[in-house]
């Protein structure tokens, strides 16, 4: 997938490659040994940056080749998520009018109002939790892990050669990672995968709030104004409803591009705006931004009809 705002080859983002791998296994192998919650700080910042490139890659960059694009990503340091499945998932959360949906959006955390009474009194209170931004860094990991890996497993047993296809092509990708770390760094892999989940936790804070149930499709994805670490470590995707709207931008477009279009963008998306992420943190911490359920489901009009 290309447009005009696609070069043949992207250097920032080949940049960060580079960078992202060598801080990962550079902090593994020589600062670990000198300095383990240092060396697993750097890890999680570079497992963070690789999902925000898997991001990019899945999106057509920096190549027009869809084989090169995986090649560069192909090592999985955040271990839990293959990368075909993260690519068919979130293409089909990019189909706008599903946004939200409880059914069609793969990446959607509301649930069926229907659904809601059939889950136990403790289910209820950890998805209320994990609707605080805290709980969704804490919780939401292992939340949205065990529902994903549910789900591909249930595909799979149905015979979903897609699915299966796309965890078979995982094994190597963790197993390349291992087999490095494990030969040439004293990390365990119960300290890497304290740094995947970590990371994990990390892109929460940036999936926390993308999106509102709205009965308008463009009103349904937000804009955070942030030019901070986590903007960086999220590569402009804080930009959300512009990336909605325009998916082959990559990233270090997006603040110019959004500086030009600003005023439509929040025309466009009814005003879902936050200055910064300190302005997220400061509301949502301990707060919950939305109910579990859907709150317009199925009232009004349907946006699936």
């Amino acid at each position: 997938m290309t447009d005009k705002f696609q070069t043949a080859a992207e250097w920032p983002t080949l940049v960060l490659v580079a960078m992202c791998y060598t801080v990962f296994f550079g902090a593994a192998m020589w600062v670990n040994p000198i300095n383990m919650p240092i060396a697993s700080i750097l890890m999680v910042l570079a497992v963070v940056l690789q999902s925000s490139l898997t991001h990019e890659m899945l999106h057509g960059h920096p190549f027009k080749s869809k084989i090169a694009n995986a090649a560069l990503v192909f090592p999985a340091i955040g271990i839990f998520v293959p990368y075909l499945r993260f690519k068919d998932t979130h293409l089909a959360h990019h189909i706008n009018e599903h946004l939200t949906d409880p059914y069609d959006d793969p990446e959607t955390n509301y649930l069926d109002p229907a659904v809601w009474p059939t889950l136990s009194r403790s289910m209820q209170t950890t998805l209320r939790i994990n609707n605080t931004l805290l709980g969704r860094m804490i919780l939401g990991p292992i939340i949205s892990q065990s529902v994903f890996m549910m789900e591909d497993a249930r595909a799979i047993i149905k015979g979903n050669r897609r699915v299966a296809l796309g965890w078979a092509l995982h094994i190597p990708a963790v197993l390349c990672v291992w087999l490095v770390l494990a030969g040439l760094s004293d990390v365990s892999m119960w300290q890497w995968i304290g740094v995947a989940y970590l990371g994990m936790g990390i892109l929460k804070i940036r999936t926390f709030l993308e999106h509102r149930a709205h009965q308008d499709v463009s009103g349904r994805t937000v804009i955070v104004e942030d030019r901070g670490a986590l903007a960086f470590l999220f590569l402009n995707n804080n930009y959300h409803a512009l990336h909605h709207a325009q998916p082959c931008i990559p990233w270090f477009d997006l603040p110019r591009i959004y500086a030009q279009r600003k005023a439509q963008v929040l025309r466009d998306n009814d005003g879902y705006h936050f200055a910064n992420y300190r302005q997220i943190f400061a509301k949502y911490l301990l707060r919950a931004k939305d109910p579990v359920v859907h709150p317009l489901w199925p009232k009004g009009k349907s946006w699936r009809n």
